[in-house]
Order: structure tokens, then sequence, then C-alpha cells
């Protein structure tokens, strides 16, 4: 099964980390439509306004204002309408403990942010079909990209 568009959903409270995950999307040959949020209230209010129309998959940085990554991520897994939307973690830190936390909680993916765009592009385009092939199979695999 193949999508014509995939609906991405991007939490994270720096500016030039979403213009740069943009730019990503734009290099890849995939259809996508992006939509940011800069904190983990906007998150969940955002995921709360469209329990009927959720995005395919969800990147969600862990250091972030309000509410961090950790605390959305055990929110949404707690929630029955959100439980299984994809969730790619994003994040600076490479703490195997904090990773191993965030696989117990629910995540499906765990990337560390890479420091050039050109691995930026390759790590999300790993990324992709590894959401979309848990978005159909309703796998529980668990992936650590790297660039």
């Amino acid at each position: 099964m193949h999508l014509k568009q995939l609906n991405i959903l991007f939490a994270d409270d720096d500016i030039d980390d979403c213009q740069f995950f943009r730019e990503a999307l734009e290099a890849l040959p995939v259809s996508t439509r992006l939509t940011t949020v800069n904190d983990g209230e906007q998150l969940m209010k955002y995921l709360g306004d469209h329990i009927y129309q959720l995005p395919h998959v969800l990147f969600l940085d862990i250091n972030m204002p309000r509410k961090n990554g950790f605390e959305c991520l055990a929110e949404i897994k707690q929630t029955e309408k959100l439980k299984d939307l994809p969730v790619v973690m994003f994040s600076t830190s490479n703490a195997p403990d904090k990773i191993k936390i965030l696989f117990k909680t629910g995540a499906d993916i765990y990337i560390r942010k890479p420091s050039s765009f050109s691995q930026l592009v390759q790590v999300i385009h790993h990324a992709l079909p590894l959401a979309a092939e848990n978005i159909f199979s309703n796998g529980k695999l668990k992936y650590i990209l790297n660039a």
C-alpha cells in the first residue's frame, strides 16, 4: 500500500531545526505535508484537535518547554486514540538509559539529531519507510538511527 502524501507532524522548539527538517523533507523523493508545533502543550492540543485525522508519523524532540518529549510520549501512548501513532524521537542526546526509557514508553524510532544537512536528509529518508512499516503492520519494532 502506497500513500500519495505522508502527513508528518514535527514537534521541536528550535525554529532553525524546524526549518532544516522542512528543507530535508523537500529534498526527499516523497510527497509530504509537514505541520510543526513548538512545544509539548501545542503538540498535545494539536493531537487532541485532530484526533480523527492524525498525522502518519510524529517526529518528537525530547527537550521542549512547557511539556517535554518524555511527558508527551507517555501521554500519547496512554491515550487510547493516540497510542498507535508512530513516534520518532529526535534529540541531540545519545544516552543509552534515556533511549531505553523512550522505547519502554512506546517510541518506535530514535534518531540522534545529525550535525549536517545531508545527514539529516539521510536519517529522515531511512526513518520514513520504517515508520510507514509500523503504520501498516502495527509492528512493534524499535530502531535507533544515527547518521
